[in-house]
Parts: C-alpha cells; structure tokens; sequence
C-alpha cells in the first residue's frame, strides 16, 4: 500500500517512512527491503534502476506496483472491510 500511495517515488527509505508515518509504528530498514523484495518475487511489484547522484552509490531502486499488486491490495481491503462487519458494537467503529 506505501507503494501505491508513492506512486513514481517509491524506493525503500520512502516506503518506510510512509509506513511510520501512517501507522505511528516504528519500522525496520531491513523488514522493508525484504519485504519489498519478497512481493516483487510473487509478481506484485516491479522494480527498476535509476540515476540518483544525490545517493549514496549514485542509484536509486524505485518500485512500482503490478497489475496483479493492485488486484491484491484490491481483494485485502475487501476482504478486511468484510471482516469489519458486524464489529462496530465490539469495537466501537463505524
């Protein structure tokens, strides 16, 4: 979902980030990076290499959700949304 809401900037320091600042959680460099490489593995995320000379070792890798990335997220809010039913009197949603 970081990705996503990057859109062309998502490299792994801007998904952290937006993950810390979505979620008030703290996040590790490393549980990103291998997460990010674990979807790009399943198909759900792309990746490519782009100049960055403003970087540390002059690349940056930026990430980009696939076709098959977006049904995903797609079927995971829907099927957390169904779960949700039926939850607000217990939880004290809406």
């Amino acid at each position: 979902m970081a990705v996503l809401h990057l859109a062309d900037e998502a490299n792994g320091s801007a998904a952290r980030l937006e993950i810390e600042r979505r979620t008030g959680r703290r996040v590790s460099r490393g549980s990103v990076y291998v997460t990010l490489d674990r979807l790009e593995g399943k198909g759900l995320l792309s990746s490519r290499l782009v100049a960055a000379p403003t970087v540390r070792g002059g690349i940056r890798r930026l990430f980009r959700a696939t076709p098959a990335g977006i049904k995903a997220v797609k079927h995971a809010v829907s099927t957390l949304a169904q779960m949700h039913v039926g939850l607000e009197r217990v939880i004290g949603a809406k």
